[in-house]
């Protein structure tokens, strides 16, 4: 779960400026809380990559997240695209929000996935910065092509970086080759936009090759009746479109498929022993 308010999204950056978050009306502990209602149902633990800036405001959300069992990772602070930010700048993000998640969960904040997996060629850099400042872990690698984002030629499936700083497990978003196309199956908008089918035949797929698929929502997509902002129409379609179908295709692909925590699943490799099975209802 990427943590973040409707009106955070990148997409809608050309009209949202970062100074008017307060003045709009907040729906994130609402719809979280609506989340987290549907994976206790499911019985799911999962990573919630949070919003720094969300986490300062509403840090009752963040212990309630991690209070539920789930883990707590880093969406940056400012929620601003890695490709437009200097190293420093970006330094700043991943230490400003990694340092308030910590604070408020009690937790230590291992992984990191940046806003739209704006780490693409060109910016790795960003990677090395990453694991100074003690993240043992990313989700910000998408093996398409597509403008705005996707690093092409990434291995699809979990492996490690080996930097200069020492090394980084990378967790790419799930995707369905098909020849040397590759479709996206991570979620997200890829879940409303494109046919079920296509998300529940990769993770079949990868669940026959012994890997784990990442998959992801945010707290907005369950939200049709969120406020509708003066956008393009191009934006309008893309952002909107398919709202109403997000909450009947997670609870589809939750009843299909076994999730877990990224901290669950892959705690050993990140040196960082998983948590202690939760009680069954």
């Amino acid at each position: 779960m990427d943590v973040e308010d409707y009106f955070q999204a990148n997409a809608l950056d050309p009209w949202v400026d970062r100074s008017s978050w307060d003045t709009l009306p907040s729906r994130v502990e609402r719809n979280t809380g609506r989340l987290l209602e549907l994976l206790a149902r499911h019985g799911v633990e999962g990573t919630f990559f949070a919003v720094g800036w969300v986490a300062a405001r509403y840090p009752g959300l963040v212990r309630r997240i991690a209070a539920a069992g789930h883990e707590i990772a880093s969406h940056s602070y400012w929620h601003r695209r890695a490709f437009t930010l200097t190293p420093d700048e970006f330094r700043r993000e991943v230490r400003e929000s990694k340092a308030v998640l910590e604070d408020v969960s009690g937790e230590p904040c291992l992984g990191f996935r940046a806003p739209s997996f704006s780490i693409r060629p060109g910016t790795e850099w960003a990677l090395e910065i990453l694991v100074e400042e003690g993240y043992r872990y990313d989700s910000s690698l998408f093996p398409i092509r597509r403008p705005g984002y996707g690093y092409p030629g990434v291995p699809p499936v979990p492996h490690r970086i080996r930097l200069g700083a020492g090394e980084l497990l990378e967790l790419p978003m799930a995707v369905l080759r098909w020849g040397r196309l590759a479709i996206p199956a991570a979620g997200g908008g890829y879940l409303r936009q494109l046919p079920y089918g296509l998300t529940a035949r990769a993770f079949r797929r990868w669940e026959a090759a012994g890997y784990s698929a990442m998959f992801y929502t945010h707290p907005w997509e369950i939200d049709p009746e969120q406020p509708r902002l003066p956008v393009g129409l191009v934006t309008q379609f893309r952002h909107y479109r398919g709202l109403e179908k997000t909450w009947p295709r997670l609870e589809r692909v939750l009843g299909e498929f076994r999730f877990a925590s990224v901290r669950r699943r892959f705690g050993p490799l990140l040196g960082h022993p998983a948590p202690a099975p939760r009680p069954a209802a």
